[in-house]
């Protein structure tokens, strides 16, 4: 068995370390969710964690963990005998994979012998693994969205629920939930945010020294984990002592009139939604309290408490980062100055050492009930892209800028500096014709694992999906008497099995191609341009699509941003965009159908839809816009979903945008039409538009 590394050896992290340690004296606090860039000893320090648990006392040979006092009435191995001798065992930790089936995560029924026997024969899931410790998702951010909402709902009411075509069962599901994600792949949906109890974010040090302790204690540990481990061990059981006693004390613990007063002040000071919120703030405060080894909650503890509970609660939109202006939360709490008795110092018990930057253990920050100062801290939110900011100098009008090619420009337009985008709004629906088979969204139609029922087929591969009882009694009854039915049981064998075709919707690809030349350069007409890609960037997270841009402009084609799941990069990147020069239309074409033809490999069932943002004029080199044409009919022949977004502006307009719409084969918007509220006849999709021109051909 191997050696993990010790948790009071983890260097700085105080903030991350504190809020494990808190989960581990309430795990009614509901969790952790660890937000922070790649090499971060974020999987290091959750799975040090475990070790420090209390051990587990289980019914003997009961596979959901069943606590001998108080066993669970519904567990499946149940009814457990009464004076067996008990179990002792570690806790454990148990790791949720990316790519884990739903059967795998709640656990799976055998419907054959249901039907044929009656039996409810189940095999326990990791849900079930985890009853009494700890649950871990790397990389929570990319779990499929029906997992996630099984996950939490476990965690929320400490229950696991498998149903299938009328067989249900129940057993107990409480744990400890630590999830981790590196935002850079993508965000989870504020609502999912909401039902992890705290979040932190994780950052490498910057201090020279603190780096290098960091280096020494990872060598010493691949050098001899052992040795390291019993280094440590002191510390570990001084941990493991602290954890007991403050479970023990939690109880005891009293929140007063005073402490809800301040949460609910502070919750209502940074308008979160819902009461989660203020409950989950009064638990950590509680906790904080109880790891102090107090019995009264400080407003030390419910500043504390707020700083963990409510960063990633006061998002509004997709493009907001987490965060807690502590000035602001600093104002309301002095707003109750009272005569609050002074809280008793917290015990710092030394390190092994005392040769860490950090104090050699959680003591330094944790372990005393009060985190340093470091990178993990929860300062204010920055500046995010899309937010108005006064430059404090006056826009040119419409049309300011220099026209390409003209006098004094060299043929060029001066390149334009980045411009703020307009407001974002909800944006209208385009979908990919036809009927895929990618990771579950809210896009376009797809077979899925979840949806409405479209039919039935045989098991694919030989694994059975989810049963399609109707299909499977229709397969099975003709051949009951050639099978010698006897009894009131459905002789059922392994060819009747029928599962369940199901459609719903998809995730795509959707790239967006998006012209920054001259021609585009005005700056109040560029700001709305922005804030119409910003529109449909928020509407492809909402969908849950991977998203891609390429920006043209001056002498070619550039990849703005490589497809990922994270909007957020993409809204940055568009921020900084700025404007200037030709206008190669052929070249950003080309430089998208690349792009795709990568994608196709990497992901084959993730169909790509193509966002064009041009008014459609191309200059530069011989015959600028056939050449463009030509691209566009490359695209188009690959089969290539797209839509136009016609940005030309003026009483006057050469209806280019029109033309590379109709070689594209997809639809053309006016910037106006892209709103959802808008009045204007819109074509609704590409799968519409393709119809129609299938009609007109025929």
């Amino acid at each position: 068995m191997s050696t993990s590394y010790p948790f009071a050896a983890v260097v700085g992290m105080d903030s991350l370390r504190l809020a494990l340690l808190l989960n581990a004296v309430s795990p009614s606090v509901g969790g952790v969710l660890v937000r922070g860039e790649k090499g971060t000893a974020k999987t290091t320090t959750v799975r040090a964690l475990a070790t420090l648990l209390p051990d587990v006392v289980t019914v003997p040979d009961c596979r959901f963990s069943c606590d001998p006092a108080a066993p669970d009435p519904s567990c499946p191995d149940g009814p457990h005998e009464v004076g067996e001798a008990p179990e002792v065992r570690p806790a454990r930790m148990v790791e949720l994979p990316v790519g884990a089936s739903e059967d795998r995560l709640v656990g799976a029924l055998d419907i054959e012998r249901a039907l044929s026997e009656g039996v409810k024969a189940f095999e326990p899931g990791l849900l079930a693994a985890a009853h009494r410790g700890v649950l871990y998702v790397d990389e929570v951010n990319l779990l499929g969205d029906h997992l996630v909402d099984a996950l939490l709902d476990a965690a929320a009411t400490g229950a696991s629920y498998v149903e299938r075509e009328g067989v249900s069962v129940r057993h107990a599901s409480r744990f400890l939930l630590v999830g981790t994600m590196n935002p850079e792949e993508g965000e989870l949906r504020p609502q999912l945010l909401d039902r992890f109890g705290l979040t932190v974010e994780v950052a490498a040090s910057r201090e020279t020294e603190e780096r290098v302790e960091v280096v020494r204690r990872r060598l010493a540990y691949d050098e001899d984990p052992a040795a390291f481990a019993a280094k440590w061990a002191a510390e570990e059981d001084a941990l493991r002592e602290r954890i007991a006693a403050a479970r023990a004390l939690l109880p005891d613990v009293r929140l007063g009139d005073g402490a809800l007063r301040r949460i609910a002040a502070v919750c209502a000071g940074f308008e979160v939604d819902g009461m989660r919120a203020d409950i989950v703030t009064a638990r950590t405060a509680s906790a904080l309290a109880a790891w102090a080894g107090r019995t009264d909650v400080t407003t030390a503890d419910v500043r504390q408490a707020a700083l963990l509970s409510l960063p990633h609660r006061r998002r509004r939109n997709p493009f907001d980062a987490p965060g807690l202006d502590e000035d602001r939360l600093d104002e309301i709490l002095n707003g109750f100055e009272d005569d609050e008795p002074e809280p008793e110092p917290d015990p710092e018990p030394e390190g092994p050492d005392g040769d860490g930057p950090d104090g050699d253990g959680p003591d330094g920050g944790p372990g005393g009930g009060r985190p340093q100062d470091g990178p993990e801290r929860a300062d204010a939110a920055p500046d995010v892209p899309g937010q108005r900011q006064d430059s404090g100098s006056p826009a040119p009008q419409e049309g300011s800028s220099a026209p390409e090619g003209a006098p004094g420009s060299g043929g060029e337009a001066p390149e334009a500096a980045a411009v703020a985008a307009a407001d974002p709004f909800r944006a209208r629906r385009f979908d990919v014709p036809g009927l895929g088979e990618g990771a579950d969204g809210r896009r376009s139609r797809a077979l899925t694992a979840h949806g409405r029922t479209t039919g039935a087929r045989r098991p694919r591969g030989g694994a059975l999906g989810r049963l399609h009882l109707a299909a499977t009694v229709q397969a099975a009854a003709p051949h009951q008497r050639a099978r010698g039915r006897s009894g009131p049981g459905l002789v059922v064998r392994r060819d009747d099995l029928r599962e369940a075709v199901r459609e719903g919707r998809e995730g795509n690809l959707v790239l967006f191609v998006v012209d920054a030349s001259g021609s585009m350069a005005a700056r109040k007409r560029m700001s709305v341009v922005k804030g119409a890609v910003l529109s449909l960037l928020m509407d492809a997270y909402q969908r849950r699509d991977k998203i891609g841009m390429i920006t043209f402009r001056g002498s070619g084609a550039e990849v703005a941003l490589p497809p990922t799941s994270s909007v957020e990069a993409g809204a940055a990147r568009l921020e900084k965009l700025p404007t200037g020069g030709r206008t190669p239309l052929a070249a950003g074409l080309l430089q998208a159908r690349e792009v795709l033809r990568v994608e196709r490999m990497r992901d084959p069932s993730r169909r790509p839809l193509l966002v064009v943002v041009t008014d459609g004029r191309a200059t530069g080199g011989p015959e600028p816009l056939a050449r463009a044409a030509r691209a566009a009919g490359l695209l188009a022949g690959e089969g290539t979903a797209s839509v136009v977004v016609d940005c030309e502006a003026g009483p006057v307009r050469l209806g280019l945008a029109g033309e590379l719409g109709r070689a594209l084969g997809g639809p053309v918007v006016m910037l106006e039409e892209l709103r959802a509220d808008s009045v204007a006849t819109l074509v609704r999709g590409v799968r519409t538009v393709r119809n129609t021109n299938s009609r007109r051909a025929a």
